[in-house]
């Protein structure tokens, strides 16, 4: 059986051997690079099952980085773990909002970091077959593996978290939502993301997909479900 592949991304040496000696003793392959310009690079050549970013990269930021890897749907399933020396909660949300799927800060413990590389792509690899899954409702189609959102033929442009909450949702039709519950199923547990967020990416969502919006109804008091 193949070895899992992770894409490290850090100027500093001594982080990047430190992650990929922890990582390889995993049982993972590690490449490390020290430019968000090689990263994108390598990331759509070798197509890695895991990247490790650090924010803070000369030339190219970590957040271009990730932001560039998640509008390309080439590269746009690979799980990004942001690491980084930035703990403001502003620099955690920003890149969670472009798409990252997890983030430690340093100073970092190695275990932790490994564990949380694991479950990034067992997350990844179980939601792979439903990410796959092209949904078609009524004036509605969503294609995960095309990244494309069409109403009444006509292609819509959505941002990644626009795009993830309106395929959670119209995945499970009928179903009512929390705020936290569409944070979770989006982005995984315990992030710091307000529910007001939500409501503010629905809306938005809601007004690209013009005649389509109305498929998303609030739940007074609740949250959020799409048309049964």
């Amino acid at each position: 059986m193949a070895k899992e592949h992770i894409l490290v991304v850090d100027d500093e040496e001594d982080i990047c051997e430190l992650v990929r000696y922890n990582l390889a003793k995993d049982g993972y392959k590690v490449e490390c690079i020290g430019t968000g310009e090689q990263a994108l690079k390598m990331a759509r050549s070798k197509l890695p099952d895991l990247i490790v970013l650090d924010l803070m990269l000369p030339g190219i930021d970590g957040l271009d980085v990730c932001r560039a890897l998640k509008l390309d749907s080439k590269t746009s399933h690979i799980p990004v773990i942001m690491l980084t020396a930035k703990g403001e909660e502003a620099d955690i949300v920003a890149g969670l909002e472009l798409g990252a799927d997890d983030y430690v800060t340093k100073p970092f413990s190695p275990r932790v970091l490994v564990a949380r590389a694991r479950a990034a792509m067992r997350k990844a690899t179980l939601a792979a077959d439903e990410d796959d899954a092209t949904v078609k409702i009524r004036d509605l189609v969503v294609n995960p593996a095309r990244h494309e959102v069409l109403v009444r033929n006509k292609p819509i442009e959505l941002t990644h978290t626009e795009f993830s909450i309106l395929h959670f949702l119209a995945l499970r039709p009928g179903r009512v939502f929390t705020r936290y519950q569409i944070i979770d199923g989006v982005r995984g547990e315990e992030y710091p993301v307000t529910d007001r967020s939500v409501d503010v990416q629905v809306a938005g969502l809601r007004k690209k997909l013009g005649p389509c919006g109305k498929e998303i109804e609030t739940v007074r008091g609740v949250g959020y479900r799409f048309k049964e």
